[in-house]
């Protein structure tokens, strides 16, 4: 029964992709639905990263030993700074690891 839900669920998410890739398919978005799912990935991505971020043991955490305020922190800046996804990612995970051995 779980194998059967996996395939199940697998299909309705290659199907739901399915749908916007193949160009031979009629459908097609107007110009307000694109702009409106632009906000998904950073929607999704604050909901995921919130609370790992700001609520560590389930409590509101925004001291300066924190250590993944202080890399997310470090993360926004680089981001800013470089414009570059790889080099973002790369250091700030190097930050994130110096600042949790060293706090």
């Amino acid at each position: 029964m779980i194998y059967l839900m996996i395939v199940a669920m697998g299909l309705v998410v290659f199907l739901n992709r399915y749908l916007f890739i193949e160009p031979r398919l009629p459908v097609r978005l107007n110009r307000g639905a694109r702009e409106f799912l632009g906000f998904a990935v950073p929607g999704m991505l604050t909901a995921i990263c919130g609370p790992i971020i700001f609520l560590a043991d389930h409590q509101l955490n925004l001291s300066p030993s924190n250590p993944y305020l202080l890399a997310a922190i470090c993360a926004v800046g680089l981001m800013f700074w470089t414009r570059n996804v790889l080099i973002t990612v790369l250091l700030s995970m190097a930050l994130f690891y110096l600042f949790r051995w060293w706090l």
